[in-house]
């Protein structure tokens, strides 16, 4: 696995998820911070990225790992499991995932999260909610 400080804060920030503890994952984010999801709007700002987080995890018992790594800064990507026990479920199952994370000033600045929920299954869960794919560059839409 990667060694990179990049991947360390990547882990301390999942470590934070995996214990809703709001204080280690806002260490480890601009105080600007904003993550880009495909099954919902982006939520921003470290404290409410922090507290979404704090809420989310306990709902569906998420665990998340960090299962392979690339660096090229200031950006790293990352492939994800995430054992996780849907609401309409009996027991837990693995979600699988990749994340861009954007770090300034060795902090995560940006994360960008591409899945594909089942239980979250809808053609407008193709991309990012509130990313500007044109702005950014990106193939759009004509």
């Amino acid at each position: 696995m990667n060694k990179h400080r990049f991947i360390s804060t990547i882990k301390q920030y999942y470590e934070g998820c995996n214990t809703q503890n709001s204080a280690l994952m806002i260490s480890t984010f601009t105080d600007d911070v904003i993550h880009y999801f495909v099954d919902h709007s982006s939520v921003s700002t470290a404290n409410g990225l922090a507290n979404y987080w704090c809420k989310v995890a306990p709902r569906t018992h998420a665990k998340w790992t960090v299962d392979h790594a690339i660096v090229e800064e200031p950006e790293a990507v990352i492939e994800w499991s995430m054992l996780w026990k849907p609401l309409s479920a009996e027991k837990h199952e693995v979600l699988r995932g990749t994340e861009w994370f954007f770090f300034r000033n060795e902090k995560i600045a940006e994360i960008r999260s591409y899945h594909c929920n089942f239980f979250l299954n809808d053609r407008k869960n193709r991309q990012l909610h509130d990313f500007d794919y044109v702005g950014r560059g990106y193939t759009a839409e004509n």
